[in-house]
């Protein structure tokens, strides 16, 4: 390397190279590296931008404008270019009236060169309005083309953005160029999803519902779009159809969130409760969320009986949460619980149970459902040990569940001909605790 550095003849390609390497070093070599880069090429863009750069590290504004300058001067018709002195002076420059001045000359010579152009447009628009002059911010917009769906987007997010409120015509004049954009360029997404969203704010739900149809008949495969559509005729009452369109949806992309979304949120407003939690449980499963959210969808799985759906959530929230431990406890029971799961539960009780920390007691439910697991193992000892510690830990006022566990006791001594006596010692005293 520092052979090649110390060669005679110029190579503004590696001293750019090396000027980078120096760079990412932190060197305050690097600039030295540019300039010797830039007298073998002093048009050369990046090496420019990354002097001038340079130049304002060391606290040189002057130099740094100079340097920009020079190139603007010299490759007039290169719009990169112009764009990148004049945004340097209006970042570098704010409240220093030369440099609007020079930024505003820079602007107008490209408009000139470049009538209609977005960017320049874009730029100018800003720099006029920020300092006051409206009536010249909101004439330089008229340059923007009718038929450009760039030009109509501009010219929505500008007018929007500032003189809608206060300015009728320029109202109107927006809402017929986006209207005639998105009729002559159904297909466009990206001019379809600002022209619905334009027309939705401003109440016209009607409008915003026509754009998204016509864009989805004329690109079919534009699914994030359909997907909005549904939700603009759920806005509208229109339920029916929004639901249809939502469901094809899914049939197309089942993980489409924002179908999901839509669709959990209608059926909730319906009293739908079934159809509810199970678009709201594949939201979760695609997004994730919070330990606790899972935890709550899925006890309401379980007390609807859909004890399958409430083990998948808790699979799912124990990945993304594995160090949550009533999380865990939680997904042990759905496991032992679940026909499909039930003979591969014990495993997971005796994890939780070796994770606990010393001096925590597992809630007596969680040691019901232990036991269970456990005997259906063949390990009944273990299960006995559970079913004792479950009854000894459960409340005073947990009358009917102290009494389940207790004929679950017996019954298990029963099954195995021991322990006779005391199994109807603990039917009595279940049934004065729960006589039904």
């Amino acid at each position: 390397m520092l052979l090649l550095a110390g060669c005679a003849s110029a190579s503004p390609l590696r001293d750019f190279a090396f000027g980078l390497l120096a760079e990412s070093r932190d060197d305050a070599a690097a600039a030295s590296h540019f300039e010797t880069a830039l007298e073998a090429d002093p048009l050369a863009f990046p090496l420019v931008d990354r002097l001038a750069r340079a130049r304002m590290r060391e606290g040189d504004r002057a130099g740094a404008v100079k340097l920009l300058r020079d190139l603007a001067e010299a490759k007039p018709g290169d719009m990169p270019v112009q764009f990148a002195y004049a945004d340097f002076l209006r970042e570098h420059g704010a409240g220093d009236a030369l440099a609007t001045k020079l930024e505003e000359e820079v602007l107008e010579r490209a408009l000139a060169e470049n009538p209609g152009n977005p960017e320049v447009v874009r730029r100018l628009f800003r720099l006029w309005f920020s300092t006051g002059r409206k009536e010249r911010a909101t004439a330089v917009l008229d340059q923007l083309s009718e038929e450009d769906p760039a030009a109509v987007m501009l010219r929505a997010n500008l007018s929007r953005s500032v003189f809608e409120a206060e300015n009728q015509k320029e109202s109107e004049r927006t809402d017929r160029a986006l209207l005639q954009a998105t009729r002559a360029n159904p297909e466009d997404a990206r001019l379809a999803r600002r022209a619905s969203e334009h027309f939705r704010e401003a109440g016209r739900l009607e409008t915003a519902i026509e754009i998204l149809a016509a864009h989805t008949e004329a690109a079919p495969s534009s699914i994030d779009l359909r997907a909005r559509l549904g939700i603009l005729h759920l806005a509208a009452d229109e339920h029916e159809k929004g639901e249809g369109i939502l469901k094809e949806v899914l049939e197309i992309h089942p993980r489409h969130a924002l179908a999901h979304q839509s669709l959990a949120k209608l059926y909730k407003s319906l009293d739908r409760a079934d159809l509810a939690r199970h678009h709201s449980g594949e939201l979760l499963k695609i997004r994730g969320g919070s330990a606790t959210e899972f935890m709550e969808l899925a006890d309401e799985a379980t007390a609807a009986g859909e004890i399958r759906e409430a083990r998948l959530l808790l699979e799912k929230a124990a990945f993304d949460h594995p160090e949550n431990l009533p999380l865990k406890m939680k997904l042990a029971m759905a496991t032992r619980r679940d026909p499909e799961t039930a003979a591969q539960a014990g495993r997971l009780f005796l994890e939780v149970e070796a994770a606990l920390p010393d001096g925590m007691k597992p809630e007596p439910e969680f040691l019901v459902e232990a036991a269970e697991a456990l005997i259906g193992e063949g390990d009944s000892a273990a299960g006995e040990e559970r079913l004792r510690e479950a009854i000894r830990g459960f409340p005073a006022d947990a009358k009917v569940q102290t009494a389940s566990a207790l004929r679950r006791l017996a019954s298990l001594w029963e099954e195995e001909d021991r322990n006779l006596n005391a199994a109807r010692s603990l039917r009595q005293r279940a049934e004065s605790l729960d006589p039904d």
